[in-house]
């Protein structure tokens, strides 16, 4: 017999890391165990896809550096070792003061990554 995990929770599920005090990793392993949840919003965040744009191996990315300058962002960046056009390769995700904020501030970030070919 073969065991398997349950998938990895999405990716869009990312934006927990900024938003709320536990991520949604952590969400999922409370609810599964039948501890506590809780999710209390820290602060309004949101996340904007960072999308292969290419059919490569071996990708790198460039803007990092300047993605992280936007106030409130971070990234996680997949590591998948194929890019497709319209693959999602990370995420940006940022809090703010105001969801409208926050989306924009992640759609910078997101937008200054550029995977190319490492």
């Amino acid at each position: 017999m073969v065991l398997r995990s349950q998938p990895p929770p999405h990716d869009t599920g990312l934006v927990t890391l900024c938003t709320q005090r536990l991520s949604e990793f952590d969400l999922h392993a409370r609810a599964i165990l039948g501890l506590p949840v809780d999710v209390a919003l820290r602060s309004p965040g949101a996340s904007a896809v960072i999308y292969g744009g290419m059919n490569a191996t071996g990708i790198a990315f460039e803007g990092v550096a300047e993605a992280l300058q936007v106030p409130g962002s971070d990234l996680r960046l997949f590591g998948k070792p194929e890019s497709y056009q319209k693959r999602r390769m990370g995420v940006a995700v940022a809090s703010a003061d105001s969801v409208e904020e926050a989306i924009e501030r992640a759609k910078l970030a997101a937008s200054r990554v550029q995977p190319v070919r490492g």
